[in-house]
């Protein structure tokens, strides 16, 4: 089994799963044609995940992204920007 994609950096700080980082186990890249953000994005006034910020790429829906093969992110790392949760490494075929 391949490497889960690394979540290398997330600037999207209003996600109760960013603490200096990603601290979900695993995050989903969906979003609409055109476009890819994080969907395990949310915004609570908690903080959760691990106590580590080393959240990977579990599942990509975004399966016309260069990067998408049988709905899984073959990048190495991704990074998640802006305030919707952007998938900045995605790329339309």
């Amino acid at each position: 089994m391949p490497a889960l994609a690394t979540v290398k950096s997330c600037a999207t700080t209003a996600c109760s799963y960013n603490q200096d980082g990603c601290t979900a186990y695993a995050i989903t890249v969906g979003g609409s044609t055109g476009s890819a953000s994080c969907t395990t994005f949310v915004e609570l006034d908690a903080r959760g995940g691990l106590p580590t910020a080393d959240g990977q790429v579990g599942a990509c829906q975004r399966l016309e992204c260069v990067h998408n093969a049988d709905l899984m992110c073959t990048a190495e790392a991704i990074t998640v920007g802006g305030d919707a949760a952007t998938c900045e490494l995605y790329e339309a075929r």
